[in-house]
């Protein structure tokens, strides 16, 4: 029997199927006394240190905790689980966490993209059950701004490479936590979950040390899902976002078999765009909910979902605001949302009144699930002026002229599955959508879109030099070699496709052949 915290933030979810998965009873904390009375203890932390402890504090669980860690009771901390053990966070100043361990929580600095994103190695400081059964050079799926420093070095048992070297886990006695999380990340996750539910395995450093860990580069499935003529969800494809051929929507299969397919072959994370035109309240398309119920109990990788998350006022006149659309894709499996046309919206107010309003969507998820969890999308179109004087937008000098022979252009951003332009650029976006709090940027590019000529260098080299947060790369990925080229042209650190994957054209196992073949840093499967 395992006793699961769940404090209301984060997508639980995966944490949960990972755990049942491996034969595992779970049942969930209800009162304080479900953590005293606790065989073996699971705390999947995500989100905002302060907004965590505030929760525990509420909930009245801070001192059952405190006495369950200092009897020394088989615990699994993940993500903010790690972190709570410690004095404070930088995150929150002022604000004390568990005090179970000496030392701080630290926010990444430095010529650095962070959140830290992404695939990444450990070093083994110390044996460890947790351990066995791994070679030693795996990778590990992280996501977080901040790191914790103890005090004390002998807690530490691996050292992860991000800038410099920061404790990616520790362990004193039967207390075991990790910064990275182990339900997303893939059979070697699982394989440490189960050592952990095992009982008297030997402690063990695996043979293979890596001198320096290197963070891989991401290759992405992405589903655009709609419904189709007939009224069933479906995996589609759109040539420059028109998804329809010969008057149908375009069937490239089931998302859930899509999702799991893609997880085998290898994909860093699966993107779920959830293409309806919502004529109603998006928590009313069930069918897309469950897409992701049933998705997170075979893939357990990290899945984003995007389409409908805004404030929404239904026929009754009842307001849903856009933190309860995205607690329900939280809570229904999914690991990060991606805002779209509502970003531009955010973006347009706040160019209009120079200031944040502390009330949209990116701001109030990001401030409860924390910045790691909020994608801006962007779709942008290039637009043609002869001269920079031509706009008051940042152009760039293009390779590629126009179509009078212009050699400059600014990339227009539109809303309304491309159908509208607005007078925003797609680099003003991307800074102040980072401002307010996003975590990543999923840069799209309607120009590029169903072509398979490769993706837009020139957009993704300006956007990701302009913003200190990773740069997910979309649209034009035709052939493997255009995921090499991407990568070494420009600052993005991972690449997303969609037709080449469904059609079979490409296979991530190719596209990750081919990046190890020209020394980029991929994840192995």
């Amino acid at each position: 029997m395992i006793t699961l915290l769940d404090y209301g933030a984060g997508n639980v979810r995966s944490v949960i199927n990972a755990l049942e998965g491996l034969g595992a009873s779970v049942r969930l904390v209800q009162e304080p006394e479900d953590i005293l009375s606790a065989e073996k203890l699971v705390f999947p932390g995500v989100g905002n240190f302060e907004s965590m402890m505030k929760i525990l504090h509420g909930k009245c669980l801070v001192e059952p905790l405190k006495q369950y860690l200092h009897e020394d009771r088989p615990f699994f901390g993940i993500c903010l689980g790690l972190q709570a053990l410690f004095e404070e966070s930088e995150e929150a100043p002022g604000v004390r966490g568990l005090c179970f361990l000496k030392g701080r929580v630290k926010r990444f600095r430095g010529n650095l993209s962070v959140p830290h994103i992404g695939w990444n190695g450990l070093v083994f400081e110390k044996p460890s059950q947790v351990f066995n059964g791994l070679e030693g050079d795996e990778k590990f799926y992280f996501v977080h701004s901040y790191y914790v420093a103890p005090e004390d070095t002998s807690v530490v048992l691996t050292s992860t490479d991000y800038g410099a070297r920061f404790t990616s886990s520790i362990q004193v006695g039967e207390i075991i936590a990790t910064q990275f999380h182990p339900e997303k990340s893939g059979q070697i996750g699982l394989k440490v979950l189960e050592n952990f539910l095992a009982d008297k395995l030997p402690r063990v450093i695996p043979d293979r040390q890596p001198r320096k860990t290197l963070l891989a580069k991401r290759i992405i499935a992405c589903l655009d899902v709609r419904s189709n003529d007939q009224g069933d969800l479906v995996v589609t494809k759109g040539d420059q976002y028109d998804v329809r051929e010969e008057g149908q929507v375009r069937n490239l299969g089931k998302p859930v078999e899509l999702a799991a397919r893609y997880y085998r072959e290898g994909a860093d994370e699966i993107t779920f765009l959830n293409i309806t035109a919502f004529r109603d309240f998006p928590l009313k398309d069930m069918p897309m909910l469950e897409v992701l119920r049933q998705t997170s109990k075979q893939v357990f990788v990290p899945l984003t979902i995007g389409g409908g998350i805004r404030d929404y006022t239904d026929r009754t006149g009842r307001h849903y605001s856009s933190l309860q659309v995205a607690a329900e894709y939280f809570r229904s499996g999914a690991d990060k949302i991606s805002i779209g046309s509502d970003a531009v919206l955010i973006v347009e107010q706040y160019l209009e009144t120079g200031q944040a309003t502390g009330e949209s969507s990116i701001e109030l998820i990001s401030k409860i699930y924390g910045n790691q969890a909020v994608v801006i999308s962007i779709d942008p179109r290039r637009v043609y002026v002869d001269s920079p004087s031509a706009t008051h937008h940042p152009v760039i000098e293009t390779s590629i002229p126009g179509p009078r022979g212009e050699r400059y252009c600014w990339y227009q951003c539109t809303i309304k599955g491309g159908r509208e332009g607005r007078d925003v650029d797609a680099i003003t976006l991307a800074k102040i959508c980072e401002e307010l709090g996003a975590g990543e940027i999923l840069l799209n590019c309607i120009d590029k879109d169903g072509t398979n000529s490769g993706f837009d260098i020139e957009l993704i080299r300006s956007v990701s030099s302009a913003v200190s947060i990773p740069v997910i790369a979309s649209s034009g990925a035709g052939s493997a070699e255009h995921f090499v080229e991407v990568f070494k042209q420009t600052g993005a650190e991972a690449a997303l496709a969609a037709g080449i994957f469904h059609r079979r054209e490409v296979s991530i196992k190719d596209v990750k052949r081919i990046l190890a073949q020209n020394g980029i840093e991929i994840r192995r499967t």
